[in-house]
């Protein structure tokens, strides 16, 4: 590889070892973790068939940085690139990540006050919501579960923060989602073409 940029490019050994490798590494790292992020996504969200393909990528690309490391065992400033990439990588890929918005998720409200203008708004809303009258520590609550798109998220929370500013609500992940006979729970995105449209709206 260094013989090659000096013959393309003029470039030398020193300046190869000192300034090009380190980029090419720190490039490369940061492309690796940025699909091992993503890829982690995809397999928790049970998207087999796009996580094999970046797999294959993404141990593809470590080796080939790994290697030059190994090559240039002796340059401080690759081990640098190496490390800085993979910090950078893991920032990118969670970026990568938020911005696509996999999956679903639980949303569990607790209100203390009547929570019956928030049924009401949900009832014709798109969300679908299960409302269960509870005891709690001082007073009687309302319990309200939701199975929500990670994309609507902002959106459910909003509706929530407006009708019943103090609720305390908690959200986890969902991996699978079984609709119960009620339609409409399940729905199927790819993932790139998403991140894609979403690019282009800006």
């Amino acid at each position: 590889m260094e013989n090659f940029f000096y013959e393309q490019f003029g470039i030398s050994s020193a300046a190869f070892n000192w300034v090009v490798l380190p980029l090419l590494i720190f490039c490369a790292r940061i492309s690796d973790v940025t699909l091992s992020t993503i890829r982690i996504v995809f397999v928790m969200s049970g998207r087999r068939n796009l996580a094999p393909i970046l797999g294959f990528f993404e141990s593809l690309i470590w080796l080939v940085a790994i290697s030059q490391i190994m090559k240039n065992i002796s340059s401080p400033v690759s081990y640098v690139a190496y490390a800085a990439g993979f910090a950078s990588g893991t920032f990118v890929g969670m970026t990568i990540e938020q911005k696509l918005a996999l999956g679903k998720v639980l949303v569990r409200v607790i209100t203390r006050r009547e929570a019956t203008a928030l049924l009401e708004f949900l009832r014709t809303s798109k969300y679908g919501y299960t409302n269960v009258e509870a005891q709690g520590k001082r007073e009687n609550v309302s319990l309200i579960f939701s199975v929500v798109e990670r994309q609507d998220l902002q959106d459910y929370i909003a509706i929530i923060e407006r009708f019943n500013p103090t609720a305390f609500y908690t959200i986890e992940n969902v991996r699978f989602v079984s609709d119960g006979g009620l339609g409409s729970i399940e729905t199927s995105r790819n993932p790139l073409k998403e991140l894609f449209r979403r690019m282009k709206r800006r």
